[in-house]
C-alpha cells in the first residue's frame, strides 16, 4: 500500500504520528515500498532533516524548479505534488478520509487513483507502545496539575450570602477558575483549551464549558483535557465536586456514578465487549433509580458514551461502545448522570487494557466535598 498525506502536522494527528515533527503549514508525506519521504519548503527543510522521523527529506522548491524547467511555467502546489508523484511512478494512493478534495481532484485528473481510508489510517495508533504510554502518563500528570489548582482555588474560596463564592476578593466564575487551571497547565508544560468548569444545571449539558458565577453547595464538573506541548499526547480527567456541603440528592448521584465507574474499570478485560459493558452501566443506573430518557424536551440520565480512545487526539479510536477490548488500547472511562435541579456528575480516568484487565494510569483523588 502506498500512503499519501497532505496536511499540517500540527493539525493532523495521522501526519504527526508518521513523522513526529510539528509544522504549521501543510506539507506532503509519502510512504512507498516501506520508505517514507516528506516534501518541505525552504523554511522548514533544515529542521525537518534534523527532527523528522522519516527516511528522506526533499526540497519543495527543487521539485518546483524541475516542473518549471519541463513545462516552462510555474506550478501550483497541486501541480507540483502530481509532478512529484509522477516522478516516483505513483499510480494509486491511500489517503486519510479528510484528504483535501481539491488536491484529490487534481491528482485524479493526473491519472492517480485515490483510495480514502474511512477508519484508522494507521491501525497501530489504537495500540500504544511503551514509549507512548510514558508520554501519555506525562500528559495525565499535567492534567492532574490542573485539577490540583482547581481544588486549591475552590478550597480557598469563601462562601458568602446566597451561596456566592468569592476568591481573591472577586466572585469566582467558571472563567476565572478556568484561567487558573490553564495557567497551571501551561507552567507544567501543557496546552489547555476549553476546559470544562460547569456548575449547577450548566453541567447537565456534558460539553458545556461553563460560564458565570460558580455556586457553593452545588455540583461542579471539572473536565480537563490538555495536550503535552513536548509530545502532542493528551490527558483527559474529570472530577465532580461541591464547594461546601452536598445535599442528599447530590451525594447519592455522585456515589452512584463512582460505583458505576468502579464497576466498569473492574469489567474491562481482553476479549470483553464494550457495547455490552455500556449497556450494563446503563442498567446499573436504572436499577439505582436513574433511568435515561427525555424529560421536558431534554435528555437526562446517562446519555453519552462510557469512554473513548485517547492519544494524539482527545477523541480517537476506539469508542468503548464499538470495540472488543484488546491489550494496548488506551481508554478513558467516564460514566455520568445529569438531572436538572440536582446537577451533573461525571468521573473520568485514563488507563490501558492489559493482558489481565485494565490498569488505571491516573491517580487524582475522588472526593465530593472540598
Amino acid at each position: 500500500m502506498t500512503r499519501l498525506i497532505f496536511a499540517s502536522s500540527e493539525m493532523s494527528a495521522d501526519l504527526y504520528y508518521a513523522v513526529k515533527y510539528s509544522v504549521p503549514d501543510p506539507f506532503l508525506f509519502l510512504e512507498q515500498n516501506g520508505k517514507t519521504t516528506i516534501l518541505l519548503n525552504n523554511l522548514e527543510i533544515d529542521r525537518g532533516k534534523r527532527d523528522a522521523k522519516v527516511d528522506e527529506v526533499l526540497s519543495l522548491s527543487e521539485t518546483e524548479l524541475r516542473y518549471e524547467k519541463k513545462h516552462k511555467k510555474k506550478p501550483s502546489i497541486e501541480q507540483t505534488i502530481a509532478f512529484f508523484l509522477g516522478e516516483r511512478r505513483v499510480r494509486r494512493v491511500s489517503v486519510p478520509y479528510d484528504f483535501p478534495m481539491g488536491l484529490a481532484s487534481q491528482l485524479v485528473a493526473a491519472g492517480i487513483r485515490i483510495d480514502p481510508v474511512q477508519n484508522n489510517f494507521w491501525n497501530a495508533r489504537e495500540f500504544k507502545t511503551p514509549t507512548e504510554l510514558k508520554q501519555i502518563q506525562k500528559a495525565i500528570q499535567i492534567t492532574e496539575t490542573g485539577l490540583a489548582r482547581a481544588m486549591e482555588v475552590l478550597r480557598a474560596s469563601e462562601i458568602k450570602v446566597g451561596n456566592r463564592l468569592v476568591w481573591g476578593g472577586k466572585t469566582l466564575t467558571s472563567e476565572l477558575l478556568r484561567a487558573e487551571i490553564d495557567i497551571a497547565i501551561l507552567r507544567a508544560g501543557g496546552n489547555s483549551k476549553n476546559a470544562i468548569v460547569a456548575g449547577g444545571n450548566q453541567a447537565c449539558d456534558p460539553h458545556e464549558v461553563g460560564s458565570g458565577p460558580l455556586k457553593a453547595n452545588s455540583l461542579i464538573i471539572l473536565d480537563l483535557f490538555p495536550k503535552d506541548a513536548a509530545t502532542g499526547y493528551f490527558g483527559d480527567l474529570t472530577r465532580t465536586v461541591v464547594r461546601g456541603r452536598a445535599s442528599d440528592a447530590q451525594r447519592k448521584l455522585w456515589e452512584t456514578v463512582l460505583q458505576a465507574q468502579q464497576f466498569a474499570l473492574d469489567e474491562i478485560k481482553p476479549g470483553g465487549d464494550g457495547a455490552a459493558l455500556q449497556k450494563e452501566v446503563s442498567e446499573l443506573f436504572k436499577e439505582k433509580g436513574y433511568p435515561t430518557g427525555q424529560r421536558d424536551g431534554r435528555w437526562s440520565g446517562f446519555f453519552h458514551g462510557l469512554g473513548h480512545g485517547i492519544g494524539l487526539e482527545i477523541h480517537e479510536s476506539p469508542r468503548i461502545s464499538k470495540t472488543k477490548f484488546k491489550p494496548g488500547q488506551l481508554l478513558t472511562v467516564e460514566p455520568g448522570l445529569y438531572f436538572h435541579g440536582v446537577g451533573g456528575v461525571r468521573i473520568e480516568d485514563d488507563g490501558v487494557v492489559t493482558e489481565k484487565g485494565f490498569r488505571v494510569l491516573s491517580k487524582f483523588p475522588k472526593v465530593l466535598e472540598v
